[in-house]
């Protein structure tokens, strides 16, 4: 299931689109992110190629069950991380940044770790 971090943030964007809007269409992901239609028209090509995406003649675009899992697992790490470091005290602005820089490159491992310590230590004793 590896793909690079800019997939992963295209995968993720199409699944946080489809929860906002009846339809996702590549001018809503390149108005979502602030990219050039043609660099959102290349990366759906190549997530088309990958078997991720399925983009119907009229230009909507779905996920395809891989293409789902990825979202799923980036959005989550987003998700929780960002609410990790606000809670730690950290900006709300800088920690959504930082949790979408670190959901990228951290292993599934470390932070399936990072989760069963953090609800470990929310646990009452």
């Amino acid at each position: 299931m590896a793909v690079n971090e800019s997939a992963e943030n295209y995968l993720e964007t199409i699944l946080v689109l489809s929860h906002r809007l009846p339809v996702v269409r590549s001018v809503d992901i390149a108005n979502e992110l602030g990219f050039k239609k043609s660099s959102v028209s290349i990366a759906m090509k190549n997530l088309r190629e990958k078997n991720h995406i399925v983009v119907s003649e009229s230009g909507f675009i779905t996920l395809t069950e891989s293409g789902r899992a990825i979202a799923e697992e980036i959005y989550e790490r987003h998700q929780f991380l960002s609410t990790w470091l606000t809670e730690l005290g950290v900006d709300p602005a800088v920690a959504t940044q930082d949790a979408c820089k670190i959901e990228h490159v951290i292993s599934r491992e470390s932070f399936e770790a990072i989760k069963k310590h953090i609800h470990l230590s929310d646990t009452p004793a």
